[in-house]
């Protein structure tokens, strides 16, 4: 059963038929095949997804694979579970059908058709954005409809207006882009150029997307030539840290941008420009802002910016870098906690002043039971190297009590 069906009355007894006979639970949106049998849409479509070529009740070949809404009965589950809402029954939502594959193949005409007038091709593009803003399911047919290469030829064009650009922009921030899409882009310097240069437009929508279109190329790119040619573009940092720096709340600000940043700094040669754009700053001021998996990103960031010496210097310069890193060991995540203690090794192996700021904000108690805790071995690594630099600047006390966590990895120590 779904989550929100779960507590519910053990008096309340789930139709059969309103059960999908795959996953055996309440169907959300039922659908039916060619051989009439009913299955939820999600079910189905992973059960064809992985190979399956039958009807998975009849066993019947299926003579096409065209999934039919069946409204009537979705209605009745729909009925069903307001009728039994104080059992705790939530009702399920209306599903929006996906797209239809041929209304996609005529949008994409529409915009791409230089012949159409402007507010035709623009509204074709708007609807193929609401589309794939709905769903994975929606984004997965518009991919398969050669959408990539359309609407990057779109970007791209000089003769296009402003308004197509960005339409066509936003839609690419969504799908996913192959490699020699990625080539297509990455390997043009004026391509390049264009996407930067909307990294300081008025819109912050505009902005986030083209840092978007720009981590997905980055990370869809394997020549380290490309990569680096990229990250060595003009103003590229002060854009994608212009828009970590956004004043208002913007969650997908922060998440598209750490993710940008991150790529960029992948490019060893290259990362002093990010720290003199002020991707230090940046990153500290914003690391209590973020999400898990983007915090997790944003500590990669800042242990790759540490390790170089511009970087190291920057960070160890920030009152609130080395306390704030100490905090995040063993708080957020193994990752985070990887990343954090990887940071302040190389830290405190570059400047002397972080180790007493290390010691004063309690990294011995905290990498004491990271070694002892289920971390990854090279989280644990990092904190024994350490400690063994730290050593020396242990309260007499610390080292005293040392023994009480019973760690035989500190011994030597």
């Amino acid at each position: 059963m779904p989550g929100s069906l779960e507590p519910l009355d053990v008096g309340v007894q789930v139709p059969y038929h309103f059960r999908c006979p795959i996953s055996l639970e309440l169907m959300r949106d039922p659908v039916t095949l060619s051989t009439g049998q009913t299955y939820d849409r999600i079910s189905i479509e992973s059960w064809v997804a992985t190979g399956n070529t039958t009807c998975p009740v009849t066993r019947v070949p299926l003579s096409d694979f065209n999934l039919i809404p069946n409204h009537t009965l979705r209605r009745l589950i729909q009925e069903w579970c307001v009728a039994n809402r104080s059992f705790g029954v939530e009702r399920i939502p209306t599903p929006k059908q996906p797209a239809d594959p041929a209304m996609v193949r005529s949008l994409l005409n529409q915009a791409s058709s230089e012949s159409n007038p402007l507010h035709s091709r623009l509204s074709a593009l708007r609807r193929l954005r609401g589309l794939a803003r709905d769903s994975d399911k929606n984004r997965s047919v518009i991919s398969t409809h050669n959408a990539r290469e359309i609407l990057l030829s779109v970007l791209f064009s000089d003769s296009n207006s402003p308004e197509l650009s960005h339409e066509s922009l936003a839609i690419l921030a969504m799908l996913p882009l192959s490699e020699s899409e990625c080539v297509f882009v990455a390997s043009d310097s004026d391509r390049v150029a264009f996407l930067v240069s909307l990294l300081f437009h008025s819109s912050i929508d505009v902005r986030v997307n083209s840092a978007a279109v720009i981590e997905i190329v980055v990370a869809g790119t394997r020549s380290p030539e490309s990569r680096a040619e990229i990250s060595n573009a003009e103003e590229i940092f002060d854009g994608i840290i212009g828009i970590l720096n956004y004043p208002l709340a913007y969650p997908r600000a922060l998440k598209v941008g750490i993710k940008a940043l991150f790529a960029l700094c992948l490019v060893k040669q290259y990362r002093h420009k990010a720290v003199t754009a002020g991707a230090v700053e940046a990153l500290i001021d914003r690391l209590p802002d973020f999400e898990k998996c983007d915090a997790e990103r944003a500590l990669a960031t800042v242990e790759l910016l540490c390790r170089i010496q511009s970087g190291c210097a920057a960070f160890a310069a920030h009152a609130l870098t080395v306390p704030l890193l100490v905090k995040i060991i063993l708080k957020i995540s193994d990752r985070a906690t990887e990343y954090a203690a990887g940071a302040l090794l190389s830290l405190c192996s570059a400047s002397e002043q972080c180790q007493p700021e290390a010691v004063a904000a309690g990294v011995l108690t905290q990498l004491l039971l990271l070694v002892q805790s289920d971390c990854t071995e090279r989280a644990k690594r990092k904190a024994q190297m350490l400690l063994k630099l730290l050593r020396d600047s242990w309260p007499d006390e610390s080292v005293g009590n040392s023994g009480d966590f019973a760690c035989s990895d500190v011994v030597p120590f």
